[in-house]
């Protein structure tokens, strides 16, 4: 008896995937192994089995990333104090990396012919997964139902569904649903009263935050720890990446901060509109730029702020494999080992202040700025230095 062919898909257990993976079924007469990356996303185990195999899915891995995506991923996007057209901290674009990645480890174990995911047509992240596949697996298929099949509104899905017993969420029913993306760096909201952007973002859609009207009275003090540029204690309790982005998305949600609304040019060409949550990630880059102006020299941060929009730019583009960069992220972390040290923050209601910045790093002179006499800065060298500008000026 001849094998069937296999297929992996990202399976989310929810309709959008559940209607995928019984069209595959119908259109390519293989077997579906349905593939769960966690990354911190809202996940119901016993759901997602039980849905896949409600269609007779046999094989359903659920990998436990969130440690991974956080180390691997967030942490050196981080570190690069990557934002997307000055407000985006990039939340979806770093986890689609990483998801594809282990697609692709779990179609070569499997010996799958190819892979297949959920995104839209006029999304980026159908971008980003398809050029993860391909880093990992040029020879492997990929199969996007979204660009090819016939099933093109809300109505005809939620029919298909319906001919098929696909169960059909309460809120799904008629209009379309929010389409929300969520890992434990951030959670995004998209459609309906968002896609009209005169209208107000309502309270309800907030998953993460407190709106700071309602964040507490009194402020909250947090001091965030760090080794070779990267996060390792929150109070001075040292923590998992994924248990430190944890405890910061609690602490920054409860005061309000981590909002953003924004109109992002999406790479395929058209505008979206969308709410974001990061939290504990706002709470980070506050955080990281204090350390490293404490312990890193002028020209090495002026250097990694240059190339920052480029570098966050080819992150929402699904270049997170790419040799552009891959040599970015080279210059990023060129003196990282010298970023050591603890920032305090005060929260509260939606606002961040730095209260103290404590290093052993020898970058900050006190000496030096000091409105003291001192002889550690020769004032003498100054007119040569002013004098010498003068001549740039002139000559530009």
């Amino acid at each position: 008896m001849k094998l069937k062919k296999k297929i992996v898909l990202a399976y989310s257990g929810g309709l959008d995937t559940s209607i995928i993976l019984k069209w595959l079924q119908e259109n390519y007469n293989a077997d579906i192994i349905c593939f769960t990356a966690d990354v911190g996303q809202e996940i119901d185990r016993k759901k997602i089995i039980k849905n896949a195999k409600r269609l007779g899915v046999k094989n359903v891995i659920i990998e436990n990333l969130k440690d991974t995506f956080v180390k691997d991923y967030v942490f050196p996007m981080l570190r690069g104090h990557a934002i997307y057209e000055g407000v985006y901290l990039l939340g979806t674009s770093i986890a689609r990396p990483l998801i594809a990645k282990r697609q692709i480890a779990v179609a070569k174990k499997y010996g799958a012919y190819a892979v297949s995911h959920g995104s839209t047509g006029k999304g980026n992240d159908q971008v980003r997964f398809e050029l993860g596949y391909h880093y990992f697996g040029p020879n492997i298929k990929i199969i996007a139902p979204w660009r090819i099949w016939k099933l093109n509104s809300r109505t005809d899905l939620i029919k298909y569904a319906k001919k098929n017993n696909i169960p059909i969420p309460s809120d799904k029913k008629g209009a379309p649903p929010f389409s929300i993306d969520d890992n434990l760096y951030h959670t995004s909201t998209e459609g309906k009263v968002l896609e009209n952007p005169k209208n107000a973002a309502p309270e309800f859609l907030f998953q993460r935050t407190v709106s700071p009207e309602k964040a507490p009275n009194k402020s909250t003090f947090i001091t965030i720890g760090f080794k070779s540029s990267d996060p390792i204690s929150v109070n001075g309790k040292k923590l998992s990446p994924g248990n430190l982005l944890q405890k910061l998305n609690e602490i920054a949600g409860k005061n309000g901060i981590g909002r953003v609304d924004l109109v992002e040019n999406r790479f395929i060409g058209i505008k979206s509109r969308g709410v974001y949550e990061t939290p504990g990630g706002t709470l980070l880059m506050t955080a990281h730029r204090a350390i490293e102006s404490v312990t890193l020299d002028k020209e090495t941060m002026h250097k990694k702020d240059e190339i920052m929009p480029k570098y966050a730019e080819l992150i929402y583009n699904g270049y997170w494999y790419s040799k552009a960069r891959f040599k970015l992220q080279k210059i990023v972390d060129l003196k990282k080992h010298k970023v050591n040290g603890e920032i305090k923050l005060k929260l509260y209601k939606g606002n961040i202040t730095i209260v103290s910045r404590q290093t052993k790093s020898g970058a900050y002179s006190m000496k030096k700025v000091s409105f003291e006499e001192n002889k550690t800065f020769n004032k003498s060298n100054i007119e040569r230095f002013i004098n010498s500008h003068k001549k740039k000026l002139r000559s530009n």
